[in-house]
């Protein structure tokens, strides 16, 4: 038997049943599209509480490693937020550019060892070329994502979370502690991480080598979700591609998910959103720019209700622009939480379509 949601009893469905989701495109009293879009965007950063980090400068320095594989690798430091410093790996495809670029953000998964790593094989450290191996034969048919990419002709920037990697390792018990501290500081931490992501895709569009017209975000579980976030919340994404995760948030909330745990939720968690926006409602905000959903008729993780519930509203946005031919909302039926390598080729091949 699954553990109901906490609280008294009626409160939980009450609290549902109290959001409408006044902000939504077509529930809005706003009708001209791009105000929509500009009412929208600035009710999220609102709630996103952490300051725009515009003012802060980068300051990157790049360390470079071995080529090979058809492209040059670099470490690279920089400074996303005046909070400090992150470390990320960066490919660039050999030839002339200036390239398309894909901004690869990583997912939860529970394990903190490795961040930038679930993306890239780190070249870096042998230490964590063993975790992220085996991440990549769990999730991804035993590919670095990055690497396919690079290979492909893309410059790729992967960066550690807060939590991750060389900025952690977080502990799983520990992420409500982290979230709390955070709120009590006047902050959040799923704030945090979109903050960080928009300023990692003004930095990728801004490299000599890239063509910032086009560039593409990309990830998988909560890197899907930071994916479609960081296209709604950014002009530097022309097109964003995320794999396992899109939902209606009623859907969602439902006994048993794994949201009502806490812990990893606080990552993709801004504190009174659900008020004015469903979760495709924030998605929608990236309209009409192109964008592609894949979900996993298998996957626990979100209910099938709720990704019907979000491809839908998803659809009536882009078709009420005229660009429905510019959103892909696929389920693959037989697969679970994973990319594997027939997911990973799809991907790869729109995303040469759209840039």
């Amino acid at each position: 038997m699954t553990p109901a949601p906490p609280g008294p009893p009626g409160l939980h469905p009450a609290l549902k049943d109290d959001l409408t989701f006044p902000l939504a495109w077509g529930t809005s009293p706003v009708r001209d599209f791009p105000a929509w879009r500009r009412a929208a965007r600035d009710k999220v950063g609102e709630l996103l509480v952490v300051a725009d980090q515009d003012g802060t400068p980068y300051a990157p320095e790049f360390t470079a490693g071995p080529d090979g594989d058809g492209c040059t690798r670099q470490c690279v430091e920089l400074s996303l937020t005046r909070y400090g410093r992150v470390r990320g790996a960066l490919l660039t495809p050999r030839g002339a550019g200036p390239f398309p670029a894909v901004l690869l953000l990583h997912d939860h998964g529970s394990r903190f060892d490795i961040g930038k790593e679930k993306g890239v094989r780190p070249w870096y450290d042998d230490t964590r070329l063993a975790s992220a191996e085996q991440w990549a034969e769990r999730y991804f048919a035993g590919r670095f994502v990055g690497d396919e990419l690079a290979r492909r002709g893309h410059v790729v920037l992967c960066l550690d979370a807060l939590g991750w990697g060389e900025r952690g390792p977080l502990v799983y018990e520990r992420q409500q502690e982290l979230a709390s501290n955070l709120f009590h500081l006047g902050s959040s931490l799923a704030g945090l991480h979109a903050r960080e992501d928009q300023r990692a895709a003004a930095f990728l569009a801004g490299l000599d080598r890239v063509d910032a017209r086009r560039v593409a975000a990309l990830g998988f579980s909560m890197g899907g979700y930071r994916a479609w976030q960081v296209a709604a919340l950014s002009d530097h994404v022309a097109a964003a591609a995320s794999v396992c995760w899109m939902t209606g948030l009623k859907e969602m909330m439902v006994p048993g998910n794994n949201t009502l745990r806490g812990q990893s939720a606080f990552h993709m968690l801004h504190p009174g959103l659900a008020r004015h926006l469903d979760i495709p409602d924030v998605a929608s905000i990236a309209a009409p720019r192109p964008m592609l959903f894949f979900h996993g008729g298998l996957d626990a993780l979100f209910p099938a209700d709720g990704v019907r519930t979000a491809y839908d509203r998803l659809r009536a946005v882009w078709r009420s622009q005229g660009a429905e031919d510019r959103l892909r909302l696929k389920t693959w039926p037989d697969r679970g939480h994973v990319f594997d390598d027939a997911m990973q080729d799809e991907v790869y091949a729109w995303l040469d379509s759209v840039l």
